[in-house]
């Protein structure tokens, strides 16, 4: 039987550092009752041009949801003022499906009968060339939890040989200890991003069943661990519909905003995902979280953290993808593969030859369209592709 209070502990490898941040989201989620909200504090909320924790309640609300055209527009009208219209691109880069976490609703958890692989260093260099070539100056490394598949050195190594062909380089990986971000900022890292999934403690003791990524206060304090390594800046998300999305909406929003009052030259950025199927259970679906108010949850990001970077991903549809740049997020994936090894045999298939990917998939994306199509899309809505707005200094 699974021990629901066994997500706080810390493993004897996992360093606790001096912080009350999670104390301070947690307060406000539990005494948060979305359905308390009225039309009258959506509209106050949407006076003001800038939001405080009330406000995002009232935004993230079912009584805001009348007023999604409004709350749309004044986003549009922020993202173009902080902005302007550049939409950064950028891809990912599986590295491993290996995992030693089991976690309900991911393609890649333990136990999981997939083609597992893991990409030796000649073929992440392949790989790297390979979305070089496309004009992509940003990749982000992803892998599996669990160090013994992956390790920190490994993925040290991968970013070392990234700097021979880009200028922006991240990671989402298992969260780390200061020394071992440390490790990877200087390799050439300086973003990092980790989802915490849900921020409900008790679901999330239900879906992460074994693995290190069960330590929900250690997974949570990883990006303040990564401000403190010296990376520039970090990323948040919550997996919307594995719990109450609404809350969940508000403590990712909290998770950030804190962070940033605390390290206020920190980068922040969000990112608005769903759960997707996955091979294995193809009925795994964001129950109450429609387009539409996942729109809802964007442009209120929009409005409460205007400075911030907000990424839609391959999880959407091109059609949601394409209005949601235009109405507040600012960067977007391309030629996205989820899977190992995949744009390598690709191009081997191009060229006439047997080829396959490496390894399964994490989940199923819904946007396949490759860089030249999402750039092509983006000249369409006279938006301006930026490749890269920071260069990593060592």
């Amino acid at each position: 039987m699974v021990n629901p209070s066994s997500v706080w502990e810390f493993q004897s490898t996992m360093q606790d550092i001096d912080s009350n941040i999670l104390e301070c989201v947690l307060k406000i989620r539990e005494s948060y009752n979305p359905d308390a909200y009225s039309p009258k504090e959506v509209k106050s909320a949407l006076s003001k041009h800038y939001l405080d924790i009330g406000d995002l309640c009232a935004l993230l609300s079912p009584a805001a949801e009348p007023f999604l055209e409004e709350i749309a527009t004044q986003a549009q009208k922020r993202v173009k003022s902080y902005f302007g219209n550049s939409i950064n691109v950028f891809t990912p880069l599986y590295l491993s499906n290996h995992c030693a976490s089991k976690c309900v609703y991911c393609g890649f958890q333990k136990g999981n009968k997939i083609k597992r692989a893991k990409l030796e260093y000649d073929e992440i260099k392949a790989e790297l060339e390979i979305i070089a070539k496309s004009g992509l100056q940003e990749v982000l490394f992803l892998c599996g939890e669990g160090r013994e598949y992956a390790s920190v050195e490994y993925i040290a190594k991968a970013c070392e040989l990234a700097k021979q062909y880009f200028k922006v380089i991240g990671v989402e990986i298992y969260a780390l200890n200061v020394d071992e971000y440390e490790l990877l900022h200087k390799s050439g890292c300086d973003f990092v991003t980790l989802f915490q999934e849900t921020y409900c403690p008790k679901k999330y003791a239900r879906i992460h069943i074994e693995g290190e990524k069960r330590a929900f206060a250690y997974r949570f304090y990883a990006q303040e661990r990564a401000l403190q390594a010296g990376m520039r800046g970090v990323g948040f998300g919550a997996l919307l519909g594995i719990d109450d999305f609404r809350k969940d909406a508000l403590s990712c929003a909290l998770h950030a905003y804190f962070l940033q009052r605390k390290y206020p030259h920190a980068e922040i950025a969000l990112s608005i995902p769903r759960l997707r199927p996955i091979i294995n259970n193809p009925k795994i679906h964001p129950k109450a979280v429609t387009e539409s108010r996942l729109l809802q949850v964007l442009c209120t990001y929009r409005l409460f953290l205007p400075y911030a970077s907000i990424t839609i991903s391959s999880r959407e549809g091109a059609r949601f993808r394409n209005n949601a740049i235009k109405l507040g997020a600012n960067k977007i994936s391309a030629g996205v593969s989820v899977a190992i090894g995949e744009r390598s045999a690709e191009e081997k298939k191009s060229r006439g030859d047997d080829a396959e990917k490496k390894g399964d998939e994490q989940f199923s994306i819904s946007d396949n369209r490759s860089v030249e199509e999402i750039l092509s899309m983006l000249k369409i809505a006279h938006l301006q592709p930026v490749m890269s707005d920071s260069v990593f200094v060592g």
